[in-house]
């Protein structure tokens, strides 16, 4: 999961970046999906991949736009299979 700050709660000029620039993301980065807290101040995307690095190389691509968060998680199903097992 990415948290991205929009700087004083405005994505305007984050997707004139998106539309002029594109994602940037590198081979083997997917983009799931995204979702915009109410008062603009955060996105919240939701990202795959099998190497940090990757994600590490996308961030360039928005360096000095936006302020990255990066929290690595787990689908609820597959916790849900660690830690309770089917007897």
């Amino acid at each position: 999961m990415v948290i991205e700050r929009f700087p004083n709660n405005d994505p305007r000029p984050i997707y004139e970046h998106l539309r002029e620039h594109g994602r940037g993301l590198p081979d083997g980065l997917r983009y799931v999906d995204s979702w915009i807290e109410a008062g603009f101040g955060r996105c919240f995307q939701l990202m795959e991949c099998d190497d940090a690095a990757l994600l590490q190389e996308w961030s360039l691509h928005w360096a000095g736009k936006v302020e990255l968060e990066f929290v690595p998680v787990s689908h609820s199903s597959t916790v849900r299979a660690l830690v309770q097992p089917d007897p």
